[in-house]
């Protein structure tokens, strides 16, 4: 939830859900409860996390970036 008079709050949510529709929800016909919970799953954990790299966090994936953080704080 966004703070009264702060739409940016909510910029980080709204930018991985549209992530989420066009990269894979939009290209995939889910059949049942079961299948969507796998895609999600699979897109969100193996791809999104580990392989996708992401601009705002210097061109590499979440799991890498967090790598790097925990390496410099060590």
């Amino acid at each position: 939830m966004s703070r009264k008079g702060d739409p940016w709050d909510n910029a980080v949510a709204e930018s991985f859900f549209s992530a989420l529709k066009v990269e894979e929800l939009h290209r995939t016909s889910l059949y049942d409860i079961d299948e969507a919970e796998f895609v999600l799953t699979n897109y969100i954990e193996v791809y999104y996390n580990r392989k996708r790299i992401h601009s705002s966090i210097g061109m590499v994936s979440p799991v890498d970036y967090e790598e790097i953080i925990q390496t410099k704080c060590a």
